[in-house]
């Protein structure tokens, strides 16, 4: 149907892409499954999904490369899959431009509740929070940084920047209360709408990725609590 969300998943191990794929379809996605990292590449190109799900340790290109060049031609959201809480691979997949990650063994209603919330944050599905808008379609400056909060767009010294949903999402939280701390806990629920506790370095990362893009000091550090953007 021409209304499934369209899954990209890559996973070598046979009965996991199995599995899941069949999980995914009873859920009403459609889904390409691709066991190594040059067939995803090939096939994200093709299909263009609206979500890729990587596993990190694939053959002939590794997730996390594989995630590096999908975000070097789009911002379609990604999860990084991983059998194991490694704070290396966790980080990596970040680094790379992933929006979120998933530890494996995962519950099949996990995951597709973590795909359904970073759909709501990109805008492709119904049911999403309302994004922060302190000026309702305004423009809020902070010093040499701008936010177009209608356009969702935001420039630097008048340059664009190029933001994913994701950093956009955590950007319009702090911009909706400048000079206010929000902790780590407080930007997972708002921004990666964890109803759960959830991996904090998910927030780190995308704060220091976010502070190449805006200025490293714009957003400040307050340590113990949590992160605010300076008015």
């Amino acid at each position: 149907m021409a209304d499934q969300t369209h899954v990209l998943f890559v996973e070598d191990d046979d009965v996991i892409r199995e599995a899941t794929q069949l999980a995914l379809e009873r859920d009403g996605f459609a889904v390409t499954a691709m066991p190594d990292g040059l067939s995803g590449l090939e096939a994200f190109r093709t299909d263009r999904p609206d979500i890729a799900l990587l596993d990190v340790m694939v053959p002939g290109l590794d997730g996390v490369s594989l995630c590096r060049r999908i975000r070097d031609e789009s911002m379609v959201p990604v999860i990084m899959l991983s059998a194991r809480a490694d704070a290396i691979d966790v980080v990596l997949g970040l680094e790379a431009g992933a929006d979120d990650y998933v530890t494996k063994p995962f519950d099949g209603a996990v995951l597709v509740a973590r795909i359904r919330a970073v759909l709501r944050r990109f805008g492709r599905a119904n049911g999403g929070r309302e994004e922060p808008a302190a000026d309702a379609g305004g423009v809020l400056a902070f010093g040499e940084l701008e936010i177009d909060t209608g356009g969702m767009e935001v420039r630097r010294a008048g340059q664009p920047v190029a933001l994913t949903p994701t950093e956009m999402r955590l950007l319009l939280e702090f911009s909706a209360a400048p000079g206010t701390v929000l902790s780590r806990d407080k930007l997972l629920e708002r921004v990666w709408e964890y109803g759960w506790g959830g991996d904090t370095r998910v927030v780190d990362v995308h704060v220091q990725r976010l502070r190449t893009k805006i200025g490293q000091d714009r957003i400040e550090t307050v340590r113990g609590f949590g992160y605010k953007l300076k008015a």
